[in-house]
C-alpha cells in the first residue's frame, strides 16, 4: 500500500526558491542584545529552519541588528509522508497539539473526507518554505522570549525585514563573508572565530548546521571554474575559507591630510594576523567589496552577474515602469562582476 505524503495543491503560488540576504534592526538601533539573547535568538533560528526546511548559509547575531543568509528550496513535488509531517510538527508544537492533530486526520480519514484533511495538513505546509513566514515567526517568537525575559511590550525590530536576491556562487560567497566580518567590522573581535554568534565560529566549533553553510557556499564558488570539483576535507574547506576571510578583512589605512598621518580608514585584521593565515602564493579575493558598509547588500534588491539581474527583472517586469529599459546596474565604488537592480546614486558606500 503506498504511503499517505502531504501535499498542498496551490499553496506554493507566488513563492521564490533561492538565496536571500535579510537585515532586521531593533527599534531605535537600541545596543540590546547581550550574551543571552544572542544563544537564544540562534537556538530559535535553528527551529524554525528545521520546521520551514530552508536553509541558513551564514548569520551574525550583532547587539542591535542580525544578518541572515538563507537558501529557500523549491517544495518538494513528492511533498512530506505522514512521519516527516509530523516529525516537523514535534519541533514546535506539544506532544498533546502534535496528538490532536493526529486524530483530526484519522477521523477525516476514516470519513473518507480528503480535502478535510488536506484542509488540516495546509495549516502547517503554508509556513515552509517559505522565507516570509520563516522570519515572521523567528522574530516573533524571539520577541515574545525578549519581552517575557525584560519585562516589556511591543515590537522589538524597527521593520518587517530587508532582503535582497542573492546569485548562487561568487555573489553568495561574498555576502557569507561580508556577514561573518561584522564583528571585525565593528571592532569587537579581531578574528571573527572568537565571535561565536556568527556562522564561521559555529562552524569551527563544530556546529554541524553551519559547517553545512559553509561548504555548500564554498562548493557553488569553486564550481565557478568549471569541470568536475575535487573532493575536499572539511579541514580543507574551512582552511580555504579563512584564507578568504582574512585577505577580504583586513584593516585598510589612508594618509589624512588634516592630520598628515596615517589613519585607519577601515576596521579589520591587522597585516600581521592577515599574514600569519594567507598561505604564500594564495590569491587574494576582492577585498575592496567588503571595505566599507556596502549598501546594495542590503538595499540592492538583487545582486548577481549582469545576465542574473536582468533575468530576474524580466521575470518581474510588470513591477516596473515602462520607461525602463533593463534591470541590472553596476555596483558604484565597487570593483567586480557584480551587478544590482537598484542603481544606488546617495550613499551607495557608507
Amino acid at each position: 500500500m503506498r504511503k499517505a505524503r502531504f501535499l498542498a495543491p496551490g499553496w506554493e503560488a507566488g513563492r521564490q526558491s533561492g538565496i536571500y540576504h535579510c537585515v532586521s534592526r531593533v527599534v531605535d538601533r537600541q545596543f540590546v542584545l547581550g550574551k543571552e539573547e544572542k544563544e537564544r535568538f540562534v537556538q530559535l533560528m535553528r527551529l524554525y529552519e528545521r520546521f520551514c526546511g530552508v536553509r541558513v548559509l551564514s548569520h551574525c547575531v550583532m547587539s542591535n541588528h542580525f544578518h541572515l543568509l538563507v537558501e529557500v528550496p523549491l517544495r518538494p513535488e513528492e511533498g512530506l509522508s505522514e512521519r516527516e509531517f509530523f516529525g516537523r510538527l514535534s519541533l514546535l508544537y506539544s506532544e498533546m497539539h502534535v496528538a490532536e492533530v493526529r486524530r483530526l486526520i484519522r477521523e477525516r480519514k476514516r470519513a473518507g473526507d480528503e480535502e478535510g484533511v488536506q484542509a488540516i495538513v495546509e495549516k502547517y505546509l503554508y509556513r515552509m518554505w517559505n522565507l516570509s513566514e520563516f522570519m515572521k515567526t523567528l522574530k516573533q517568537r524571539f520577541t515574545q522570549w525578549f519581552n517575557k525575559k525584560h519585562g516589556r511590550r511591543g515590537t522589538l525590530w524597527e521593520d518587517r525585514f530587508k532582503s535582497v536576491i542573492v546569485q548562487d556562487g561568487y555573489a553568495a560567497r561574498v555576502l557569507t563573508a561580508y556577514i561573518d566580518l561584522n564583528p571585525v567590522r565593528a571592532g569587537i573581535v579581531k578574528d571573527p572565530g572568537k565571535y561565536r554568534w556568527c556562522s564561521y565560529a559555529e562552524a569551527v566549533a563544530g556546529g554541524t548546521e553551519a559547517r553545512n553553510g559553509i561548504e555548500r557556499v564554498m562548493s557553488e564558488y569553486e564550481n565557478l571554474g568549471g569541470g568536475v570539483r575535487k573532493a575536499k576535507s572539511w579541514r580543507q574547506v574551512i582552511a580555504d575559507y579563512r584564507v578568504i576571510l582574512f585577505s577580504d578583512g583586513q584593516e585598510r589605512v589612508r594618509d589624512s591630510e588634516r592630520t598628515q598621518k596615517v589613519e585607519v580608514a577601515r576596521r579589520g585584521v591587522s597585516p600581521r594576523q592577515a599574514a600569519k593565515v594567507l598561505q604564500a602564493g594564495g590569491k587574494l579575493s576582492l577585498a575592496e567589496l567588503l571595505e566599507h558598509k556596502v549598501r546594495y547588500f542590503v538595499d540592492g534588491g538583487v545582486i548577481g552577474s549582469r545576465s542574473f539581474v536582468d533575468g530576474v527583472f524580466n521575470e518581474a517586469r510588470n513591477r516596473f515602469g515602462r520607461t525602463r529599459k533593463n534591470g541590472a546596474h553596476p555596483m558604484r565604488g565597487c570593483e567586480g562582476p557584480l551587478f544590482s537592480l537598484r542603481d544606488l546614486r546617495v550613499r551607495a558606500i557608507e
